[in-house]
């Protein structure tokens, strides 16, 4: 596995963040910063110290996290526009649709939907493709 410093270490905090054990981990600190709020007084600093340190780590997850979906969601479409090129009846105007506008997007599904609804009907009158070919599900 090819990868920088930071790819490397978003993907290990991402499947590390996602166990039980990390909820464990959290729950069990901030249990113990509960427990000692008697002994500080319940103090203003004492409950700085948890606002900032959830803080600080929420502001540098978001980041972290974001890299590994996106790593994530760009190796699916990979994936996904190979299917459709090895796949000889997809459209293959489906391929890159990821990175097209929200306008664009919408016009791609509605002509998808309409050619699945043509291909149901042209295989109801039996001049459709050959026999056990079944048409493609429309977009949902």
């Amino acid at each position: 596995m090819q990868g920088g410093l930071f790819q490397r270490f978003s993907s290990a905090v991402a499947v590390g963040a996602g166990r039980p054990a990390a909820f464990l981990v959290a729950v069990g600190l901030i249990v113990d910063w509960a427990a000692s709020g008697p002994l500080f007084g319940f103090s203003t600093t004492w409950q700085l110290v948890v606002n900032t340190v959830t803080t600080i780590v929420t502001f540098l997850m978001v980041f972290v996290l974001q890299h590994s979906q996106n790593r994530d969601s760009e190796a699916l479409q990979a994936k996904l526009d190979d299917l459709i090129v090895a796949v000889s009846r997809a459209d293959n105007r489906l391929v890159g649709a990821e990175k097209l506008s929200s306008h664009e997007l919408k016009a791609l599904r509605q002509s998808v939907r309409q050619e699945a609804r043509n291909g149901e009907a042209t295989i109801r009158t039996g001049t459709g493709p050959a026999e056990g070919a079944t048409p493609a599900e429309p977009p949902r």
